[in-house]
């Protein structure tokens, strides 16, 4: 019975870890951050990757490492290399393989997808 319970909590831990769950912050924190940090990479000029890895640690992160360097889900260190921001919209929005589709609004996921595209 313990066994039991033990699997279906870990199963649990893992569902609500795939959903994301992360937390809108407000206009003004974003600001405060971005104005603080800035992309350097020249194909990045146009992302605002402060915001971007705001929204990647709150929504991406539990499965693809803090780092990029992947944990359940897999490495996105060169992700961009496979595929193009739009791809990795399509990823974001509607799932692919195991990935589930995440609940991201349609800018943040842009955001993110714009961010990733970068790392070759």
């Amino acid at each position: 019975m313990k066994k039991l319970w033990l699997a279906m909590m870990l199963g649990l831990i893992l569902i609500l870890a795939a959903c994301g769950g992360g937390e809108e912050s407000s206009d003004e924190d974003t600001n405060e951050e971005t104005t603080e940090e800035q992309s350097d990479s020249s194909s990045e000029d146009t992302v605002d990757a402060a915001a971007a890895e705001e929204v990647y640690q709150n929504n991406c992160a539990t499965c693809h490492g803090g780092d990029l360097e992947g944990a359940m889900g897999p490495a996105l260190t060169e992700v961009g290399g496979k595929y193009s921001a739009e791809e990795i919209v399509n990823i974001i929005k509607n799932g692919k393989g195991q990935m589930p589709a995440q609940g991201v609004s349609d800018e943040d996921a842009q955001l993110v997808a714009g961010w990733l595209a970068a790392k070759q």
